[in-house]
């Protein structure tokens, strides 16, 4: 039941974002993650911008989702 939850939740969150004006720097570090292969193609270079910055800041298992989604950066 929560995996069902924190799924739905996350969904909400990547929808709202996905029809909203981006604004990176004001998504946590576990949506933009959630996010990669989905921004628009304007957005890009400021979404990756962002993600870059917080490399050095993410914990283990942040890096680890970072590292398998980053084939959908490209």
């Amino acid at each position: 039941m929560k995996t069902i939850l924190k799924t739905f939740l996350l969904s909400i969150v990547f929808i709202s974002f996905l029809f909203a004006g981006e604004n990176f720097s004001e998504m946590s570090t576990q949506e933009l993650i959630a996010i990669m292969g989905y921004v628009k193609a304007h957005e890009k270079g400021a979404f990756e911008k962002e993600l870059n910055s917080r490399i050095s800041s993410m914990s283990a298992d942040e890096k680890d989702k970072y590292q398998k989604n980053l084939q959908k950066l490209k």
